[in-house]
């Protein structure tokens, strides 16, 4: 069974934050500016219950094998590419908002949760991570931890 890297340590930094370019500014005023290798940022939504933190990620035409997720006790790190699927390089492209390449998001965590209580589904171009909360001072250490996808 395939399975998504799930990382746990105390320190995620945000590459996009380091790399921001003349060409973000342009995006919007000419599409050709997407093919560029600038990292993007995929629509995500985070939430929680009493007893969990629910994140889920619109990344279609990603592979499961082509994602990591870095987790520390305040934050999430999803990274990935996404590979162009344009059949004609030599096309003019009139619009242009699919974008390819490389991914990353940063979401901070709302509580404290539980790294024995992690897991993973990956369906439909949906990526959903749900983190049971931890209710006790006892913080876990770190460690490196694959998932599989239900």
């Amino acid at each position: 069974m395939k399975h998504i890297e799930i990382r746990f340590g105390d320190n995620i930094e945000t590459q996009a934050a380091k790399e921001k370019s003349f060409e973000e500014m342009f995006q919007s005023v000419n599409p050709m500016f997407c093919f560029s290798a600038r990292i993007w940022k995929p629509q995500m939504d985070i939430f929680e219950t009493r007893n969990k933190i629910i994140i889920q990620a619109e990344i279609a035409g990603v592979r499961k094998e082509d994602i990591v997720i870095e987790v520390s006790n305040k934050a999430v790190k999803i990274t990935g590419s996404r590979k162009s699927n344009h059949p004609d390089r030599t096309a003019t492209y009139r619009l242009a908002e699919i974008q390819f390449g490389q991914f990353e998001r940063v979401l901070y965590l709302p509580s404290v949760i539980d790294v024995e209580k992690v897991s993973a589904t990956f369906s439909n171009g949906f990526l959903e991570l749900v983190f049971g909360k931890l209710f006790t001072e006892n913080i876990k250490s770190k460690r490196n931890v694959s998932i599989d996808f239900i």
